[in-house]
């Protein structure tokens, strides 16, 4: 799989980050070099579009639904055994496929330590994506940047933009997984920097 960029997010138990990547190769290896202790989550959205890509059109609606059982089920026990049942059914069919599945399962299902409420937000890089196609399509129309401090210039200002922006919304689901990530993030918190988590989540909210 490849894509532009990998998206880091917070993450719980060892109070370090996590990685949110789509497969490039080198984006995981370097990531895990600066953050040795985090965890890193393949982007499942990609996983499943490249695995359609490989399957027989008329079996591509019926894997989908399928793979849905897996990234959709309740917690990971559920989800290792929806994955033996996806296992049994198609990999006689599509050995190569089942078995890219299997290979990275740990990493696809990473985002299931998360609370249930923020799991669809946690597995893609989509919100990433989109962002830097929002980016692209900025600059397209000054190909004729005199330079490249002038291009970088144009990037600064449109994540300033956004950022202005996302500081008004709150992202679906984080209000019901408060307490959950409070719990995960208090220990490193607390020893990095000295405040209660409930402050800063409560910032992060503002």
């Amino acid at each position: 799989m490849a894509g532009d960029s990998p998206a880091a997010l917070p993450k719980r138990r060892q109070g370090s980050a996590s990685g949110v990547f789509d497969g490039l190769p080198g984006l995981e290896e370097a990531f895990k070099a600066v953050y040795p202790k985090a965890d890193v989550q393949r982007c499942v959205v990609h996983k499943v579009r490249n695995t359609l890509h490989r399957v027989r059109k008329k079996d591509q609606f019926e894997v989908a639904e399928d793979l849905k059982l897996i990234y959709r089920a309740p917690n990971k026990e559920m989800a290792l055994q929806m994955f033996q049942q996806f296992e049994s059914k198609w990999s006689s069919k599509y050995p190569r496929e089942v078995q890219s599945w299997a290979n990275e399962l740990d990493v696809l299902l990473t985002f299931m330590d998360d609370p249930s409420s923020i799991r669809s937000v946690i597995y893609t890089t989509n919100a990433i994506e989109r962002t830097i196609k929002e980016i692209r399509k900025r600059l397209k129309p000054m190909n004729r940047l005199s330079s490249l401090e002038a291009a970088e210039k144009v990037v600064y200002l449109t994540v300033q933009d956004f950022n202005e922006k996302w500081a008004e919304r709150k992202l679906r689901g984080f209000a019901e997984a408060q307490e959950a990530l409070e719990r995960m993030f208090e220990c490193k918190l607390a020893h990095y920097f000295r405040i209660p988590f409930s402050n800063y989540f409560g910032r992060i909210r503002k």
